[in-house]
């Protein structure tokens, strides 16, 4: 064994003790520890990879990322996944990648429609804008709270070009419906997949459908690296316009560290450049620099070991809350699943009925008061949000039901720190709530 070899194992073992001792010391406590909606959820393995990591010093992304998303592509069973900062990071890429000149004919252009939802996450909606390019907003069904997929051929017009749709809460949308209309229109179909990793429809995982789809990696999301996010694809000319937009948009497609992958470094002509110039250094879009650190992928690396667990135990969980809410029904719109699907759930959604005797502002404060997270279903209707006040966008028919969410739904977490001790605890709190209204 090498010196330094025996000296990184001497820290691992440290790490893993450490590791040991702050969990000998975390307990439950009914009414004074907090049940949050989401959270890490990680072992001494990844603090050893981390720690790994951070002695190599590498920085930038290096062996961890690249180990990340081979393991990623295979457990997907996609072909290329591009590791980046951030979900939301990821969906600028994907939409940025969109507006390449490389794609001639489907290049997407300033004032081209995009077909999406206004009730979800801002970063689905925002690359569209800041690609210069015009959002419509399609209503939700409520119960999945996805995209209305039977309306969206309505409203197609001559300038729409995409559908870039999330699995809502890690709830597939009607992919059939919507792979049927990309391949009539000529579309391209864009998976916001951030809050769905592990979903499946008709046994195949969601965020392998579309000609880009993208994940989150962020702290609440099924796996975590703290920030981070991945682009994927099955097209490789996608996966290089892709990797150029997210790496200060260089024509060169190199790994970090490594120079002359395509053997012609100094051997060819770009643009008006002198002959030979540099390819590492000549820029066939203008891109970003948005990627992923090592030390991040370290992390990312233990936690998809985790992943078919963490799957499994937010899918008891769901069935456990709707268990005892199901009591409840002429009360909430509890969510329902997709046909032909299979989620792997972000979280649990509870719509208050209009007419029950009680409003979300009461149950969501009840709730807070004993320290049980709520979240709204993210911006509600992203056309009410100050940021979007003056944005140019089209709605086909009307957002009612995004209205109703905006107003009425709030959502718990499902996620693999909710111990069967907590659900009972969850479960108390409605039961008590519920009956200070007289409803039984």
């Amino acid at each position: 064994m090498s010196g330094e070899k025996k000296l990184r194992d001497n820290v691992f073992i440290a790490v893993k003790k450490w590791y040991k001792k702050k969990l000998s010391m975390i307990k439950f406590i009914h009414g004074q520890s907090f049940v949050n909606y989401a959270g890490r959820v990680y072992d001494e393995k990844e603090l050893i990879n981390l720690v790994d990591a951070s002695l190599d010093f590498w920085l930038t992304s290096g062996r961890y990322a690249q180990e990340f998303e081979n393991k990623l592509e295979k457990f997907l069973k996609i072909k290329y996944c591009l590791l980046t900062n951030s979900g939301s990071s990821a969906n600028l890429l994907a939409i940025s990648a969109l507006t390449s000149p490389l794609l001639k004919d489907k290049q997407l252009k300033p004032g081209d429609e995009v077909i999406t939802t206004a009730c979800g996450f801002p970063t689905t909606l925002n690359p569209i804008l800041q690609n210069n390019l015009v959002p419509v907003f399609v209503d939700v069904q409520l119960g999945t709270y996805n995209i209305q997929a039977e309306e969206i051929e309505k409203a197609i017009s001559k300038k729409t070009k995409a559908i870039f749709v999330p699995h809502t809460l890690g709830n597939p949308v009607n992919i059939d419906k919507i792979l049927q209309i990309i391949k009539k229109y000529n579309l391209w179909f864009i998976e916001d997949n951030c809050d769905a990793l592990g979903a499946k429809y008709k046994k195949k995982y969601t965020g392998t459908f579309g000609h880009i789809s993208t994940c989150s990696f962020y702290p609440a999301h099924h796996i975590t690296m703290g920030e981070g996010g991945a682009v994927l694809t099955n097209d490789l000319l996608l996966k290089r316009i892709i990797l150029s937009f997210r790496d200060w948009g260089r024509d060169c497609w190199c790994r970090p560290g490594q120079d002359n992958t395509c053997r012609r470094r100094f051997n060819q002509q770009f643009g008006n450049l002198p002959f030979g110039y540099d390819h590492k250094y000549v820029y066939s879009h203008i891109g970003y620099n948005l990627k992923v650190t090592d030390m991040q992928a370290a992390v990312g690396v233990a936690q998809i070991d985790k992943l078919p667990g963490f799957i499994k135990d937010r899918r008891k969980n769901f069935s456990c809350i709707f268990n005892f809410l199901g009591e409840y029904k002429k009360y909430f719109i509890l969510p329902k699943a997709t046909e032909n699907s299979l989620p792997s759930w972000f979280g649990f959604p509870i719509l208050v009925k209009p007419k029950a005797p009680f409003t979300r502002s009461d149950i969501v404060n009840y709730l807070e008061k004993n320290r049980i997270a709520t979240r709204m279903l993210f911006g509600g209707n992203l056309t009410k949000q100050p940021a979007y006040r003056n944005i140019k966008y089209r709605i086909f028919g009307e957002l009612n039901n995004t209205d109703l969410v905006m107003n009425n739904l709030f959502w718990i977490g499902v996620y693999p720190g909710i111990t069967a001790e907590k659900i009972k605890y969850i479960s108390e709190i409605f039961v008590t709530f519920i009956s200070k209204f007289g409803c039984y």
